[in-house]
């Protein structure tokens, strides 16, 4: 991996958030996993949506020069899995995080916490001029 994890890390969370992913959550599995060093778990609204976000977090992270060793999951979309080795990416609908709960799998892992910037992107505030 050429970047800082840290670095990708919060590139991966801005992803899911610009494309309105939801109940993001990033856990270290440095020491508890030989999987990989650290999971990002998220979710789409529907099967499209989920793949959306995982296309938009492949395409950001090669602007950076990361390509993923392994995908799957794109053509279906409930489950789509990112792997960078360092990284892993799953993204789910709904319904498929409940049943395979992840988060309990790696429930020794440290959540870490990413910055995100949730400040609105190309909204432009109109103020009418006052004509009085």
């Amino acid at each position: 991996m050429k970047n800082d994890p840290q670095e990708l890390l919060t590139c991966i969370a801005q992803t899911i958030f610009d494309k309105k992913g939801l109940n993001v959550l990033t856990l270290d599995l440095r020491g508890v996993s030989l999987l990989t060093d650290y999971v990002v778990i998220a979710e789409g609204t529907v099967d499209r949506h989920v793949i959306a976000i995982g296309k938009a977090i492949i395409e950001a992270l090669a602007e950076k020069g990361e390509h993923p060793a392994h995908v799957e999951g794109l053509v279906v979309g409930d489950w789509v899995v990112i792997d960078y080795i360092e990284i892993m990416v799953h993204l789910f609908m709904p319904g498929m995080r409940d049943k395979y709960q992840l988060e309990q799998l790696w429930n020794k892992g440290k959540i870490l916490d990413v910055q995100i910037d949730t400040s609105p992107k190309g909204l432009v505030s109109y103020a009418p001029n006052d004509q009085s």
